[in-house]
């Protein structure tokens, strides 16, 4: 069956770097788009960074650009968020997401909390 497993969240503090990872497995992973989203209590889930198949165009959200950067390895079906500069309104789970036409599959999620 189709599974998302994100890694790497945890407690750093402000100014901090973190690298998440997600592993994927049960569908043609090279085959789709893939992105990170996050959602912090009590708000919206918001788009971070999305990445195209191949892994040749990359967009990101306001808030993540030119701190983030999400990269792919199709040969091990894993996708990737490198974090710095955290600030501590980057707290949230963070979420992957596959994407192909009308399918979408998603992770459960790692806590990502930046905090003195």
């Amino acid at each position: 069956q189709v599974q998302l497993v994100e890694s790497g969240g945890g407690l750093v503090q402000p100014g901090g770097s973190l690298r998440l990872s997600c592993a994927a497995s049960g569908f043609t992973f090279s085959s789709y788009a893939m992105s990170w989203y996050r959602q912090a209590p009590g708000k919206e889930r918001e788009l971070v960074a999305t990445i195209t198949s191949a892994g040749g165009s990359t967009n990101y959200a306001d808030s993540a650009k030119g701190r983030f950067t999400i990269s792919r390895d199709n040969a091990k079906s894993t996708l990737h968020l490198q974090m710095n500069s955290l600030k501590p309104e980057d707290t949230a789970v963070y979420l992957c997401n596959a994407r192909q036409f009308w399918r979408a599959y998603w992770g459960q999620g790692t806590q990502v909390t930046v905090s003195s």
